[in-house]
C-alpha cells in the first residue's frame, strides 16, 4: 500500500509546502495552527459522523484504517493456482483426501467451507451459505467506507460552520482591533481545515476502502466459485478457466462483487 503513503504525502505536504511558498516563511505555518478551528471543524463532524453511524459500523471503520496503510495486495493467480491444486487432488484421490490440506489454509472462509465439503455438506445449501456470507461480507465493507464518506461529507459544512463564527465573533467586536485578528483566523482556518480533511483524507479513505472491499469480496468470488467446481468434480482445468473468467470480468471493469455473485448463481 505504498501509494497510499505517497499520496498522503504529497497531498498534504503539497498544502504545507504551498502554504510555506505563498508567506515565505516557515513561521508561515503557524497561522495554520488554530486550536478552536480545529474543535470546531473535527469535533462537529466527529459528533455528526457518531450520530449517522451504529456503534459497530464505527468501531469497524476505525479498525479499517490499518489495511490502507499496511495492508498487502491479493495474489488472485497464487488463489487460483492454490483452488486447482485442491481440485486436481480431489480428482484423483476424492473428496476425503482434502482433509489433510484444510489445516495449511489460512483463509477463514476457504478453509471453513472447504471443511464443509469434506463433510458432505449438500450442494445447494453450501451454495446458499456461501452466497450469503458473501453478499453480508459486501454489504459490511460498503457499510464500513460510508462511515468516512459521511465523515467527508460533513468537515466541508462544519468547516463553514466554523467560518461563520469566526466571522460572527469579529462583527462583535470590531470596535477592538486586538481580537480581529483571532476571529479572522479561525473563520478562513476552519474552512482549511474542513475542505481540506475531506478531500485529502476523509474521501480517499472511503474510496480506497471500497476498493479493499471489492477486492476481498472477489477473493471470497473465486473461493466460492472453486469449491463448488471441487464439489461437482469438475475437471481442474475447467475450474482454472472459470475462475480466470471471473477475474476477467473484474479486470476488466464489467463486472461488480454483486454482479459477479449473480453471474456465478447462474453458471452454477
Amino acid at each position: 500500500m505504498i501509494l497510499s503513503w505517497i499520496g498522503i504525502i504529497l497531498g498534504v505536504g503539497g498544502v504545507l509546502v504551498g502554504q510555506v511558498m505563498e508567506g515565505g516563511s516557515i513561521n508561515a505555518l503557524h497561522a495554520l495552527i488554530q486550536p478552536t478551528a480545529a474543535l470546531i471543524v473535527f469535533g462537529g463532524t466527529l459528533g455528526a459522523t457518531l450520530l449517522s453511524s451504529t456503534l459497530n459500523e464505527f468501531s469497524e471503520a476505525l479498525r479499517s484504517l490499518p489495511k490502507i496503510f499496511f495492508g498487502q495486495a491479493h495474489n488472485y493467480a497464487e488463489l487460483v493456482k492454490e483452488i486447482v491444486s485442491l481440485a486436481s487432488v480431489a480428482r484423483r484421490e476424492g473428496i476425503l483426501a482434502l482433509e489433510r490440506q484444510v489445516e495449511s489454509i489460512k483463509q477463514p472462509f476457504f478453509s471453513n467451507n472447504l471443511r464443509h465439503i469434506i463433510d458432505g455438506y449438500d450442494a445447494t445449501v453450501l451454495k446458499e451459505m456461501m452466497e450469503d456470507r458473501i453478499s453480508k461480507d459486501d454489504e459490511e465493507k460498503t457499510a464500513v467506507a460510508k462511515v468516512w464518506e459521511c465523515a467527508g461529507g460533513f468537515a466541508p459544512t462544519v468547516g463553514i460552520l466554523g467560518a461563520v463564527l469566526g466571522l460572527i465573533h469579529v462583527m462583535e467586536n470590531l470596535s477592538d482591533s486586538s481580537k480581529l485578528g483571532a476571529g479572522i483566523a479561525v473563520a478562513f482556518v476552519a474552512t482549511v481545515y474542513g475542505v481540506g480533511a475531506a478531500n485529502l483524507l476523509l474521501l480517499p479513505i472511503a474510496n480506497k476502502l471500497k476498493k479493499i472491499g471489492k477486492e476481498e469480496v472477489i477473493e471470497l468470488e473465486l473461493i466460492a466459485s472453486g469449491l463448488m467446481g471441487i464439489q461437482n468434480g469438475l475437471n481442474p482445468r475447467v475450474i482454472e478457466d472459470r475462475l480466470n473468467n471471473i477475474l476477467g470480468e473484474y479486470t476488466s471493469g464489467e463486472g461488480t462483487p454483486a454482479q459477479g455473485a449473480g453471474a456465478e448463481k447462474k453458471a452454477a
